[in-house]
């Protein structure tokens, strides 16, 4: 049986303008891409965020829609442009956006995982890109596409909540020793994609529930708050970075007893930032 190009839950009744997203949860490893991986079966899962489907999919329950990925990050990335091609993984590319993310190997298909390490021995071919690109990548697009189309007709405005997690280590070299570190960084690159009330009320949210929040240091976000994010279209995107160590075990990939925790003080946050579509949706009708 084929994996599904994405998962799609849908509340009964969609009563927020709000709707989560997880583009790097997917673990749906495929037995032909774990054969092309000089990676064992526990490294090749270190840039995944695990779990993170699992931390928000109460968001159905409170109104939202919550569409998260299938396939893992590792073999395809949906948090980049299609166009981020990297000829060090690709035979045959003729057309790649060099950006600085494709040349730390970090590309649409990545060329490694977490600390640099290289997942293949040799280049896939072009079409096996495309072939990813076309089952993977434009699906979920074109989905989440929908769903942001469908919020702003409704509701007046879409407000996109991307969610992942972040390697405790991912701080170190941003925060110095002594100064607190956040356990949630929220990414709306600096102001470029989500209006800086809404932003304000997530943080609001967030500190109130407890957690220590940073915004854009040092995650402001990346092509999915950069493409969808568009403040004067009414259209909101805005990016969650939490950290992993609050939730699992880095080394085994296992959650911890902190999990059931966090899962609970989330279950408050996705109901108070499900409220915000529905707060604009009284404000679009005024």
């Amino acid at each position: 049986m084929p994996q599904p190009n994405y998962y799609l839950a849908m509340p009964v009744h969609v009563a927020s303008g709000v709707v989560f997203a997880s583009p790097h949860s997917g673990r749906d490893y495929a037995e032909s891409f774990l054969q092309k991986t000089i990676l064992d079966a526990k490294a090749i899962r270190s840039s995944e965020d695990a779990f993170v489907d699992q931390l928000f999919a109460c968001a159905p329950d409170h109104g939202c829609p919550f569409l998260h990925a299938s396939a893992p990050r590792a073999f395809v990335d949906l948090n980049r442009n299609q166009t981020e091609l990297d000829a060090a993984v690709i035979g045959d590319v003729t057309k790649s956006a060099y950006t600085p993310r494709v040349l730390s190997g970090l590309g649409v298909i990545p060329r490694v995982v977490s600390n640099g390490r290289a997942i293949y021995s040799g280049k896939l071919t072009m079409a096996e890109a495309t072939h990813r690109l076309d089952t993977y990548w434009r699906p979920y697009h074109t989905r989440l596409d929908s769903l942001l189309c469908a919020a702003r007709t409704k509701f007046g405005q879409s407000v996109l909540i991307d969610c992942h997690s972040m390697p405790r280590e991912a701080l170190e070299g941003t925060f110095r020793a002594g100064q607190k570190r956040p356990k949630i960084v929220l990414g709306d690159r600096f102001g470029a994609s989500a209006s800086h009330q809404i932003v304000n009320r997530i943080q609001d949210i967030l500190t109130g529930a407890g957690f220590a929040v940073s915004r854009n240091m040092p995650f402001a976000g990346a092509y999915i708050t950069q493409h969808y994010g568009c403040p004067s279209q009414n259209q909101h995107a805005v990016q969650i970075e939490i950290d992993r160590a609050l939730y699992m075990d880095e080394e085994t990939l296992m959650p911890h007893e902190g999990f059931a925790h966090l899962s609970d003080r989330l279950r408050l946050v996705v109901a108070q930032i499900a409220e915000i579509g529905c707060q604009n949706t009284q404000l679009a009708a005024e």
